[in-house]
């Protein structure tokens, strides 16, 4: 009987944890051809993440790794981040993982990761970003992917970042 209950709750997990991910991926906008690409100089941002989520009956909780992806989409031009500030639950600044700003080349890629063992974000955590460029350039692709694993287990889903303003504001 253990083994079907272990069973039983293993499947429920990986059901919601599949129907989690395909309601959240309906909430990431798609290029369409034909569709302009959107271009800014620069931008605050909102990512949500999360050091743990809860599940099963006792609610018990996932510890996960994030990595935040601030991606340049602009082919020609740099973009310079001068702000990912990591933030708990409760809105209280954890750190700053940008001491100086960093160049971002044409389609780099700069990656900030939350070890799985720091739990001090909370399930609320979240990243404020900003950027700029000298130019207008075609937006970065910004968003934090989570992972975590338990037992046989396995979960992993992505957030996007929301618009917040321009940086300074």
């Amino acid at each position: 009987m253990p083994h079907k209950n272990a069973f039983l709750s293993s499947a429920l997990f990986l059901v919601l944890s599949l129907f989690f991910c395909l309601v959240n991926s309906a909430n990431i906008p798609l290029a369409h051809a034909g569709q302009r690409a959107q271009v800014s100089k620069g931008q605050k941002l909102y990512v949500p993440v999360y050091s743990h989520i809860y599940h099963g009956v006792k609610s018990r909780a996932i510890q996960l790794s994030t990595t935040l992806s601030i991606r340049n989409t602009d082919e020609v031009h740099p973009i310079i981040l001068t702000r990912a500030s990591y933030y708990n639950t409760e809105g209280k600044r954890i750190r700053d993982h940008v001491k100086e700003p960093v160049l971002i080349p044409p389609l780099g890629t700069h990656e900030i990761i939350v070890q799985l063992r720091d739990t001090k974000g909370g399930s609320g955590a979240n990243f404020i970003v900003e950027w700029h460029s000298d130019k207008g350039v075609n937006v970065p692709v910004v968003e934090a992917v989570m992972i975590g694993t338990e037992s046989s287990l396995g979960i992993s889903f992505a957030r996007p970042a929301q618009v917040l303003g321009d940086p300074d504001r």
